[in-house]
């Protein structure tokens, strides 16, 4: 029988659950099935926002957009536009639902164990063909997968079921590779992070501009201190590093961030002399507010161009 078996909704940079239906079938494909959701849901930000895996009796779909990744598990004769019309639902609702910092700052599995109850009644729905009544959104999907086919994994890309084996990328309608690494997107930005980011070209210009006056005193007065000067472009470059790094995602990318949110605390330290309380206190609490924003902004998987 073509059928719909289970379906689940999950966060594309680590993998987190956070929400999924509820399964009665405990054949042995369906078990083998769930290792190999466990898998994809691993590999997903190194995959494109649109594929299907084929395992046997069974298929494997999903779509990913906004950080997040919508996934089924269906019978191999399952129709494809049927497939991906139904992820395309459960995405539009979830992301009337839940706003992007709620996934963005969840750190229980299935979370969102709610919305269950629609990805039951859409199954539901979408098991029994008579009762669908998306015939627009049917030929629709239908003209977008023949333009832009989903990209077939195969299970040897992901190894084996026991083995999480490296995925280092895959190839996609002539795009290349596709990595998690450098040219991987972020998040959208935030009004959050806009102010955090234009605060920190405020203090990095500040120190530009105190360095530049360390620099005349240095030369008016000998007995000047050369160091007052480097901390200054020290704080300047931290600062713009800092925007940096929101923009653009790098590898140990968190970590860079505290590194640089320790600099500029070390830089108003030892400038401590040159400053009033007032002044530290704004490039310190600037500067962790810029650590957070970058911490906050993630990695998100390729968006979806099609029906959103």
């Amino acid at each position: 029988m073509s059928m719909i078996l289970s379906a689940s909704v999950v966060r594309v940079r680590d993998g987190l659950p956070l929400s999924a239906s509820t399964d009665y079938e405990q054949s042995t494909g369906m078990q083998e099935c769930r290792k190999y959701f466990k898998m994809l849901s691993k590999k997903l930000s190194q995959l494109p926002d649109r594929c299907t895996l084929k395992t046997g009796h069974y298929n494997i779909n999903f779509i990913s957009s906004l950080g997040v990744s919508y996934m089924m598990l269906c019978t191999e004769n399952y129709p494809s536009v049927l497939a991906f019309c139904f992820l395309d639902e459960l995405q539009k609702e979830f992301i009337t639902t839940y706003n992007m910092m709620k996934t963005n700052t969840a750190v229980r599995p299935y979370c969102f164990i709610e919305f269950d109850n629609f990805i039951q009644r859409t199954k539901q729905r979408y098991n029994n063909t008579r009762s669908l009544s998306t015939k627009m959104n049917l030929a629709d999907m239908q003209t977008e997968i023949k333009l832009r086919p989903p990209y077939q994994i195969s299970v040897s890309e992901l190894g084996s079921a026991n083995g999480f084996s490296h995925l280092s990328g895959v190839e996609y309608k002539g795009t290349g590779k596709i990595s998690a690494a450098p040219h991987q997107r972020l998040e959208p930005v935030t009004l959050p992070g806009i102010v955090s980011f234009v605060l920190s070209l405020l203090c990095g210009a500040l120190n530009l501009i105190r360095g530049f006056h360390a620099i005349e005193s240095l030369l008016q007065n000998e007995g000047e201190d050369f160091s007052y000067v480097i901390a200054f472009f020290l704080g300047t470059a931290a600062c713009l590093y800092q925007c940096y790094l929101f923009v653009y995602y790098t590898g140990w990318r968190n970590a860079k961030s505290f590194l640089t949110f320790g600099l500029i605390c070390l830089c108003n330290m030892y400038l401590y002399e040159l400053r009033n309380l007032w002044q530290l206190f704004f490039h310190v609490t600037v500067g962790a507010f810029s650590t957070l924003q970058i911490r906050l902004r993630q990695p998100q998987g390729k968006s979806p161009d099609y029906n959103v």
